[in-house]
């Protein structure tokens, strides 16, 4: 049984490049997105569910996309966005009203190693040519999960993304264990505050970097024992005397999403054996693996997304820890998602910017 499909859906669908000019009189490309009609296309024999999207959550992702500066083919005329909560309306019985968290990712099902098939995420790229940022939503069954049940609309929306990508680089790659010291950079992101909340309920004792003595101090506040602004020279020193003032002898992992110098910076604070795991690099493309990390036996390892079955496990040990996303600003229906995009782009605060799409 199916409520009533609606034929046509509201979306915010990507444009085509423009020149932006800046405040400073730059000149930027910058691809322009609008709000428009789509057909609904449903066909309930080839095992599809549609899902009424209450909520969409914003990445960074979706601003590089419309900068055009993301390492993956920009489709114009694809509907942006990765995350969602949403209502099962049509489909099998046994998910119909049921309440999801949509799947940011297909190809990606199983393997730990990597993807098991063509890889891609959600909105504005060709695979898969659809994104969170509509009305309705038609997908294959498998790609929802059940919604974590203590998370509110909002926090499930703006979940997924981040929450795979943290459970990866912390449990899969560092493996995070009681007691362990880990260094968590550039804290104030959606994943680097999901992987401090990840590692604190794992009972790890962590330290977090920053530009932003406010946001140290609200990490303190989450779990963190301490933290350091990377943009002082001696911020490697200061970390180093807050381990010495905790009793820790040194750094078992690194959580990281800058690269550049990394690995020289905190060698003399490394155990031997230490993880260093990255998951993005807004610094340097690169980071330089020098002749002290064989010494020291240090593993450098990438980490990208991650699996349903990550995904899964996140949602599971959420529930167990009562972990939820933070949610800085819920924008009032898709009309308003470019309103979201101003605000990714000023970059202040911290914490997940939603958009509500449609009411339960």
């Amino acid at each position: 049984m199916s409520a009533q499909v609606p034929s046509i859906t509201k979306s915010f669908v990507l444009g085509e490049k423009q020149t932006r000019t800046l405040e400073n009189g730059q000149f930027i490309k910058y691809r322009n997105a609008s709000v428009q009609e789509q057909q609904l296309e449903f066909k309930p024999d080839r095992d599809q569910i549609v899902v009424k999207v209450l909520t969409a959550g914003f990445n960074h992702r979706e601003l590089w996309i419309r900068k055009d500066d993301y390492p993956a083919v920009i489709t114009e005329g694809t509907v942006m966005g990765a995350d969602g909560c949403g209502i099962v309306v049509a489909g099998p019985a046994d998910l119909l009203n049921k309440r999801v968290c949509i799947v940011p990712m297909v190809g990606w099902d199983l393997d730990p190693r990597g993807p098991d098939g063509p890889f891609g995420i959600l909105g504005g790229t060709s695979l898969p040519p659809f994104g969170t940022f509509s009305e309705y939503l038609v997908l294959d069954r498998k790609q929802d999960l059940p919604a974590p049940e203590h998370m509110s609309d909002e926090e499930v929306g703006a979940w997924g993304l981040g929450a795979v990508t943290a459970w990866r680089a912390v449990v899969s790659k560092a493996q995070i264990e009681k007691g362990q010291n880990v260094l968590i950079t550039g804290i104030g992101g959606g994943v680097a505050i999901i992987s401090l909340f990840f590692c604190v309920a794992l009972g790890a004792n962590v330290f977090v970097s920053s530009s932003s003595k406010e946001t140290i101090e609200q990490s303190i506040k989450w779990g963190a024992k301490g933290g350091v602004n990377y943009r002082d020279e001696s911020w490697p020193t200061d970390l180093a005397a807050l381990l010495k003032e905790h009793n820790s002898k040194g750094l078992d992992a690194i959580i990281d999403s800058a690269g550049g110098d990394l690995l020289d910076k905190t060698m003399g604070i490394l155990n031997h054996g230490a993880k260093v795991v990255c998951f993005g690099m807004t610094t340097s493309l690169s980071i330089p693996f020098t002749l002290m990390s064989f010494i020291k036996n240090i593993d450098l390892l990438g980490s990208t997304m991650g699996s349903t079955a990550e995904l899964r496990a996140a949602n599971e040990f959420a529930t167990k820890h009562g972990i939820r996303p933070i949610v800085s600003t819920v924008l009032e229906g898709i009309d308003n998602a470019e309103k979201g995009f101003e605000l990714l782009a000023k970059g202040r605060g911290f914490g997940k910017i939603v958009v509500r799409v449609n009411a339960k």
